[in-house]
């Protein structure tokens, strides 16, 4: 297999990766479903919901933790998707550090 054909083929997948990763929409919760956001795959806010029982003008530091967590839980989730559509893409190969 010649180097310019594998070059080829790999900046095809990347591609395909960035576009699948731009589809992709992540949803993660906080404070048992209090509050929930919606990530691209790229990590992108596309919104956040939060339940008005939480809503308190007494404890906004808390609602601030919740969204806080649900965002980087999001964020955690998409590395997750990216491992596993690289892992899919490569045939299960085992290439250190993807």
């Amino acid at each position: 297999m010649n180097i310019q054909k594998a070059m080829q083929q790999a900046q095809q997948m990347q591609e395909r990766l960035q576009q699948q990763m731009g589809e992709m929409q992540i949803e993660a919760t906080a404070g048992g479903g209090m509050v929930t956001v919606v990530v691209t795959g790229h990590k992108q806010l596309v919104r956040v919901t939060i339940d008005p029982e939480v809503v308190s003008k007494d404890d906004v530091e808390m609602l601030q933790d919740l969204i806080v967590a649900a965002v980087n839980d999001a964020h955690r989730k998409v590395d997750e998707a990216l491992a596993g559509q690289m892992q899919s893409m490569m045939g299960g190969m085992r290439i250190p550090g993807l």
